[in-house]
Parts: C-alpha cells; sequence; structure tokens
C-alpha cells in the first residue's frame, strides 16, 4: 500500500511523514477533511505535535488527500487494528514470542504458529509489522500462556528469521 501512496509526497518531506504516521496508527481521513481514529476525531494539532510538524503540513497532507481519488479511496477506508496487548501480556500471564525477520519470506507466520501450536498453547493475538511502513518490522504473538525458551531455536530455522525474543 505504502507503494501507491508514497510517490504523491515524495517532494515534501513534512507530508510524508504525516501521511506515514496517519497509516501506522490506523487513522482516516473523512470526506470532510477531518482526521479520525475509528470514529474519534483526531486534532490537527494533536497530530502535529506526534509527527513534529507545523499545523499547516496537516493541512495540505489532507487537502492533498481528500482532492486525490485513489489517496481519499485509501485513507478514507483505514481501520484502526483494536488494541495489542504486548506490554501487558505479562500481567495477564500470557506469553510473547517477537520475531524479526526478513521482509518477503513467505511462511513465517504460519511456521511460527504451527511450532505453537505443536506446544498446544492457544494464541490470542498476532500482529505483523509493516516493512514499507516499519523501519524494523516484527512479527508480535501473544499466546494463552508463556513460551519456553526451547522453542528459540526451533523459531531460528524459519528462513528468513533473524532474531526472536520470548517473555
Amino acid at each position: 500500500m505504502w507503494e501507491k501512496v508514497k510517490h504523491k509526497f515524495e517532494k515534501f518531506p513534512a507530508r510524508m511523514n504525516v501521511a506515514r504516521k496517519i497509516i501506522e496508527y490506523g487513522l482516516r481521513v473523512g470526506e470532510n477533511g477531518k482526521i479520525y481514529c475509528g470514529d474519534i476525531e483526531i486534532s490537527d494539532l494533536a497530530l502535529a505535535r506526534a509527527v513534529n510538524v507545523d499545523r499547516r503540513s496537516i493541512k495540505t497532507t489532507v487537502e492533498v488527500i481528500v482532492s486525490d481519488e485513489l489517496l481519499a479511496k485509501i485513507f478514507g477506508n483505514i481501520t484502526p487494528a483494536g488494541p495489542i496487548i504486548k506490554n501487558v501480556a505479562k500481567d495477564l500471564g500470557f506469553g510473547v514470542v517477537e520475531i524479526e525477520a526478513e521482509a518477503g519470506n513467505p511462511g513465517i507466520i504460519a511456521k511460527a504458529t504451527e511450532l505453537i501450536s505443536k506446544e498446544n498453547i492457544s494464541i490470542r493475538q498476532v500482529h505483523a509489522g509493516d516493512p514499507e511502513i516499519e523501519e524494523n518490522p516484527r512479527l508480535t504473538i501473544i499466546t494463552e500462556k508463556p513460551i519456553k525458551g526451547n522453542l528459540i531455536n526451533k523459531f531460528l530455522n524459519i528462513d528468513g528469521v533473524r532474531r526472536v525474543s520470548i517473555y
């Protein structure tokens, strides 16, 4: 998706950063030129502070999005993915597996979840970072109970996996 979007902003770094942040957080740009997280309106000032740009950069980015048919369709239909419980998993008695892998290797999610299912452990959440948007995308798997550390080598044997953390 980012490949279809970024060329519209590449001459304007501030606008590029705004567009990236909108996508990263699953924000939506309404036909009215307002920015939303679900049905909650996000102020231009709040987003400007988060991106470290002037409010005018937010306004001009939104104007570009609303005036372009493809961008309006893309940014008008983004929805937030929901809560990722990675940071509270330990407090809830869950396990976390984080996998860093080379982008474009097929089957990493399938093989990682197969390893977990072979341990008879249920998966509560899976979140895969988008390599076009995130600098270091990670596959994060939240499990019903903690995973044993002896699985690290099995995860590392999956083609394309660079690093694994289990906690």
